[in-house]
């Protein structure tokens, strides 16, 4: 099997062209071969030779569960619009950000009815999406509108699956479009909380606050303890108080993960109130790049993969 060495898709590089010919190709490959395809990814981008059939690191572990432990249950809860219905079902409404618009085209965004900020995203990828500071000067500027809307209309026509390193959850998502408020405070990023889940349980907690041009990040153990794991060694580490939209992010986190191997529990923090981002249940494709290779052993002693369904 030919391999793509050159690996734009997974090299998440910014300057790339949009969609890369791998894209293509990947759309062709049999699924069969993902497993030959996937080995040499994470070769090229961990520098570690990948264990499917005794999977013992946390990245090993993810790329199993991005092959093997998928179900229509963790497609509908990747769909940003479908989670909706079940995170309201879970823990309430108020827990949403309001949804200000859905759609399946581009053209059919009523910009006329919308406040003056907010975001486009598609419902079926990670960071489709678009911030609108200003509509009047986004709808005036006829160059930037246009290169934003066919950038949401090639987005609507692939899988994001294919762009990821094969998380299979994002396969059969039906493409749309959510908008929805832009929650930005004085230019400010607003707070996230990252809840790590292990087996239907919390267990490793990220706070991040993003005082530009870093991210601050705090993380903490089941017992909120400090903890010595850094899932990114490019965030400045703090060790700030445990606060209450922490701890209850970890308590609706709980009542959300009860039927998951691994998933992480995305929140944000505006003005005070916390809201659900996503549930993501492969996170960073798996390619963590960890400081430590004992955090990567850590972690995924903590995952066991026969436990639930």
């Amino acid at each position: 099997m030919k391999f793509k060495k050159s690996f734009n898709l997974f090299c998440y590089k910014k300057n790339m062209p949009d969609p890369p010919y791998e894209y293509d190709y990947l759309a062709k490959l049999n699924e069969k071969e993902y497993p030959v395809y996937l080995n040499k990814m994470f070769k090229l981008i961990t520098g570690a030779n990948l264990n499917l059939k005794k999977p013992k690191t946390f990245n090993e572990k993810i790329q199993w569960l991005k092959l093997y432990d998928n179900s229509p249950l963790k497609t509908q809860l990747t769909d940003k619009v479908l989670v909706r219905n079940w995170v309201k079902e879970k823990i309430g409404e108020n827990y949403l950000k309001p949804a200000l618009w859905i759609g399946k085209t581009f053209d059919e965004i009523p910009f006329e009815t919308l406040p003056n900020s907010f975001i486009i995203k598609t419902n079926h990828g990670c960071k489709w999406q678009y911030k609108i500071l200003n509509k009047e000067k986004f709808l005036s500027e006829e160059q930037l509108f246009k290169i934003i809307k066919s950038k949401f209309e090639g987005w609507l026509t692939q899988s994001f699956h294919l762009w990821a390193g094969f998380e299979m959850q994002y396969r059969d998502i039906k493409p749309q479009l959510i908008i929805e408020p832009l929650l930005i405070e004085e230019k400010q990023i607003p707070t996230e909380y990252e809840i790590y889940c292990f087996n239907g349980e919390p267990e490793i907690y990220q706070k991040i606050r993003y005082i530009l041009p870093c991210a601050q990040v705090s993380v903490y153990n089941k017992d909120f303890s400090k903890s010595n794991i850094s899932f990114n060694p490019y965030y400045i580490i703090q060790n700030e108080e445990v606060s209450e939209n922490l701890k209850r992010a970890v308590i609706l986190s709980k009542t959300l993960c009860k039927e998951f191997k691994l998933v992480r529990v995305d929140w944000m923090e505006y003005k005070g109130n916390l809201y659900f981002n996503e549930m993501t249940f492969t996170p960073h494709s798996g390619f963590f790049k960890f400081y430590s290779q004992d955090i990567n052993e850590q972690l995924g002693n903590k995952l066991n993969l026969k436990e639930r369904n």
